[in-house]
């Protein structure tokens, strides 16, 4: 749940350059930030709790000198945001630094035992362990190398890392285990990252490191190898992002940029279609189909229900990654388990996939070129939406729904299926023309309390991740609902004082969830429609109102409906003075359980 980087460099001080780096990952996490770097002085710390530019000027971060160095940026899962918590973590003298992504499991038995032998720890993370494990190790006489290897036997748990160490002056060591890792290649300067963005401003030459692999780099380069030390020749890719990709171009924040770059992800996203026929050719005949997602990505799962029970009439279940394991031995052998996750490293989702992987195929749909879910599961659907800053997905739900619709309509050899969806960036496009007065409706409803959001069938996802973005970036409570349900319970809390949010597309359950809308109006409350323009009926129920081309059939609504729906949440959230890209308590990728 956090970010970690490095780097050496040729002739240039590296803290400008971490510091640089770590910015560009503040969205895993923004707690506290700490550069480490080595200089003829010794390893040079500073760190702190806070956002990385107000720790910046206090501290002057880039003011350390160095050419080597690593850094790290907070969210915090052991120990309180504080100063002594921030990492880089140090042994005991001070000459070994470390910065770690993941989670030590068994810290406590070990920190216990490091202590009794006369370790003196500073903070409550896990992390320190690292430090003086390896410490520990190397007065035993190991050289670094040795020491981490030893180390990382001790370690229970998630962990990607990196070290620097005064006895190993021009080096950087480390190692990845279930925490996304990847290494950059410069002109002779070398960077290693959490995740891409961090360093696509200094080289787009990216080696990804699987599980158990360790790392060396120095000036002369970088050296890979396996679990039991043998070299590894590991290919080097080419990222296609661009650096002006990662950033705002232009926009206030990264959620709006990402919202306004939803038409080019579809477009991308449905240049897969003959990969995905490709896929589809190698399928076993499949008996049921499974989806496994968390967050977001489950609201994309519950689309692929409807889709897949309606288009190819395979019994589909939906189940929450957290809680797949209750459900293994329920695996069906002859089911197709399909895993949603944009980062591809969401332990939850990867714990569901090594579970599945044992009885039957597993497909995952993944934002991320070379993370672990894609090197683990039988198959692989890429989602060509670019790299995602903003916590709040959206741009990579939408694509999430592209390709979970090309896979139902290769499944099924839909071909007029698949031509209605190369109109999505266009109908897209006209949505997105709406965002003025959304803005203006963002105003009129900024204070509420409490939002309901309610929809039928193919629009119940909608709602559901409607009310998910309003939460999300807002801190306003949002209940999402299938419409049939108000009468069971929810229309109890109606009155004039909650908006109603109510996604209405044309098709065949539009009349029962207009009677709905009529249910909430008559208790007093404000309706938000979203329907289409020629729908003069929800347009006279509704207080206000989004208005669709009336050509979207309600099959692809949930591709276009949800649009509205994050444009509300965004403009909220910045009325009510909430910056939507960095929400309190949460981060963009949910690497430990």
């Amino acid at each position: 749940m956090c970010g970690i980087v490095g780097c050496i460099l040729k002739n240039d001080k590296a803290a400008p350059v971490l510091l640089d780096c770590v910015q560009r990952l503040e969205y895993r996490g923004y707690d506290s930030v700490g550069l480490a770097t080595y200089s003829s002085s010794g390893i040079n710390i500073k760190k702190d709790r806070g956002k990385i530019n107000e720790v910046s000027q206090k501290l002057h971060l880039d003011e350390l000198p160095g050419e080597i160095g690593i850094g790290h940026v907070r969210w915090a899962t052991h120990g309180l945001p504080t100063q002594e918590n921030a990492h880089p973590h140090t042994d005991c003298e001070g000459k070994i630094a470390v910065v770690h992504n993941g989670i030590i499991e068994n810290y406590k038995e070990l920190k216990d035992q490091l202590v009794s032998e006369g370790h003196h720890f500073v903070s409550q993370t896990d992390t320190e362990v690292i430090a003086h494990l390896i410490e520990k190790y190397h007065k035993d006489g190991l050289d670094l190398e040795e020491a981490i290897n030893k180390a990382i036997t001790k370690l229970h748990g998630s962990y990607a890392f990196a070290v620097i160490s005064t006895d190993e002056p021009n080096r950087i060591l480390g190692v990845r285990k279930e925490s996304p890792l990847i290494l950059g290649l410069g002109d002779g300067e070398y960077f290693l990252a959490s995740d891409a963005p961090a360093i696509l401003q200094h080289t787009r030459r990216i080696i990804y490191l699987a599980d158990h692999e360790t790392f060396i780099m120095d000036e002369e380069g970088i050296t890979v190898k396996d679990r039991d030390g043998r070299v590894l020749d590991k290919p080097v890719e080419t990222i296609r992002w661009t650096p002006e990709m990662a950033q705002k171009g232009g926009y206030p924040h990264f959620m709006l940029k990402e919202i306004h770059e939803q038409p080019e992800a579809v477009r991308n996203t449905l240049f897969e279609v003959s990969d995905i026929k490709k896929i589809v050719s190698q399928f076993p005949e499949f008996k049921r189909v499974t989806f496994v997602a968390c967050g977001t990505s489950y609201h994309a799962s519950l689309v692929g229900k409807y889709l897949f029970e309606g288009l190819l009439g395979l019994p589909t279940d939906v189940i929450l990654a957290s809680e797949f394991e209750f459900s293994e031995k329920a695996i069906d052998p002859h089911a197709l388990v399909i895993f949603i996750s944009q980062s591809g490293e969401t332990a939850d989702t990867l714990k569901a996939l090594r579970i599945a992987n044992k009885k039957a195929k597993t497909l995952a749909i993944v934002n991320v070129l070379g993370s672990t879910a894609t090197r683990e599961a039988d198959y692989v659907i890429f989602t060509r939406a670019g790299p995602e800053i903003g916590v709040a997905a959206t741009k990579t739900y939408i694509s999430q729904l592209t390709c979970i619709y090309l896979l139902a309509a290769c499944m099924c050899q839909d071909e007029e299926l698949l031509e209605e969806l190369q109109k999505i960036p266009d109908c897209m496009k006209a949505v997105l023309s709406l965002e003025d007065e959304i803005k203006e409706m963002a105003g009129k409803y900024k204070d509420a309390q409490d939002f309901f959001f309610i929809g039928r069938g193919f629009s119940y996802p909608t709602a559901l991740e409607g009310a998910l973005k309003l939460k999300e970036i807002t801190y306003i409570h949002g209940e999402g609902y299938a419409a049939g349900e108000l009468k069971h319970g929810p229309l109890a809390l109606i009155d004039d004082d909650v908006p109603v949010v109510a996604v209405v597309p044309p098709g065949k359950s539009h009349d029962r969830t207009l009677s709905n809308v009529q249910e909430v109006k008559a208790r007093g409350a404000r309706v938000i429609g979203l329907g289409s323009e020629d729908d003069p009926v929800l347009s006279s129920e509704a207080s206000d109102m989004v208005e669709f081309p009336h050509q979207i059939p309600e099959l692809l609504s949930p591709l276009l409906y949800v649009v509205p729906l994050q444009l509300l949440a965004y403009h909220i959230s910045v009325q009510r003075g909430i910056d939507p890209d960095k929400p309190k308590n949460l981060a963009k990728c949910v690497t430990v359980e």
